[in-house]
């Protein structure tokens, strides 16, 4: 199994470990609630080294990464970051990215851990088209890692000792801590202010060790990280989005820009667009405490036939109560409010349709 450069650090931590892709990823180090809460009130510190870095360079950088993908990069300022989606022909999502310009002819893909390898096919398969890209897998070389909080920037801003007032959320800077040269991206997967830190590999547990050190910093596990994006209404490769997934039913399809050029899936999401979807992504929440997990299917109230499943589900531990992401038979065109039944293990749990996200930190 695949580890991270700072799995020895995790162990001294404590950590109980899961398989996430073929990595050993800290799943806790305690108590999940603990972990949640601590990111929602104050800084929580994620190991996500097991993320992808794709280099793109040249002078056809973006011009590239504009057929490559769906969102329209050309246009992305330097220092900037962009939400996007690397689609194949079909129009279904190979993975969701996060896209850096770092500048006018370079940019930095960070893609999900068990996509990596898919992604970079994708991409050298469609670099051969342009004379002038180079497509560099730079994986091995970095670590990152996520501070996350509304107590994150004040943080970081003493470590670094650093002006942040500046760095807009989806932008990147550089910076130094410890002496040591890293990048902040003022992103992240939890709904709450926060960087995420490009360590190069070598100095990831002197980085970590800083972070962690910190009183208001702890340790944070891949538990609460999901529950942490699930409340913020933030999709899951493998769940909310996957390759029979286009972005339009994952209520993704903002990020696709037809007002450019030709660019792969183009046909197949111009001929999705504005159809009737078979399925929907819905949000839910739940009565009680007992929560419809992924592949529990939905119902109308009293109806034999399921409309859907849930694609992830938890009980919420900032908000007290069930909540899930579902598709939904789209044809039903459900408005907020619909009254709805999980099945729970036999049990019919009544729920109604939300609007995403189910969390909104306060600004």
């Amino acid at each position: 199994m695949l580890t991270t450069p700072l799995h020895a650090e995790h162990e001294k931590l404590g950590a109980s470990f899961t398989d996430f892709g073929g990595w050993s990823m800290p799943v806790r180090y305690g108590s999940d609630l603990e972990e949640h809460h601590q990111v929602r009130n104050s800084a929580g510190i994620f190991d996500i080294s097991h993320m992808a870095e794709i280099r793109i360079r040249g002078e056809q950088a973006a011009a590239f990464l504009d057929y490559a993908l769906v969102s329209k990069l050309s246009e992305l300022a330097i220092s900037r970051a962009k939400y996007t989606l690397i689609c194949n022909d079909q129009g279904a999502a190979i993975d969701d990215l996060i896209v850096y310009r770092i500048s006018e002819q370079e940019f930095l893909i960070v893609a999900n851990a068990a996509n990596r390898h898919a992604v970079v096919v994708a991409l050298t398969e469609r670099q051969e088209k342009f004379s002038d890209v180079e497509v560099l897998d730079e994986s091995d070389d970095w670590a990152l890692i996520a501070l996350q909080g509304p107590k994150s920037h004040a943080v970081l801003e003493a470590l670094c000792a650093k002006d942040l007032s500046e760095a807009k959320y989806y932008s990147i800077l550089d910076a130094q801590l410890s002496g040591i040269d890293v990048q902040l991206a003022r992103t992240g997967y939890t709904g709450e202010d926060g960087f995420e830190i490009f360590v190069p590999e070598e100095h990831a547990a002197t980085i970590w060790q800083l972070l962690v050190s910190q009183p208001e910093v702890n340790p944070s596990g891949l538990a609460a990280r999901d529950t942490l994006r699930l409340e913020a209404g933030m999709p899951l490769y493998g769940h909310e989005l996957n390759l029979e997934v286009t972005p339009f039913e994952a209520n993704l399809g903002k990020v696709i820009r037809f007002d450019k050029g030709g660019f792969v899936g183009r046909e197949a999401l111009e001929a999705r667009s504005g159809s009737a979807l078979e399925l929907r992504l819905y949000g839910l929440k739940g009565e009680g405490k007992r929560a419809a997990r992924a592949e529990y299917e939905i119902f109308l109230p009293g109806g034999s036939e399921p409309i859907g499943s849930v694609t992830s589900g938890a009980l919420s531990p900032t908000l007290g109560y069930p909540i899930a992401m579902a598709f939904l038979d789209g044809k039903l065109d459900l408005e907020v409010g619909t009254k709805l039944e999980a099945d729970v293990r036999g049990t019919r749990i009544n729920y109604e349709v939300v609007t995403l996200p189910f969390y909104k930190r306060g600004r």
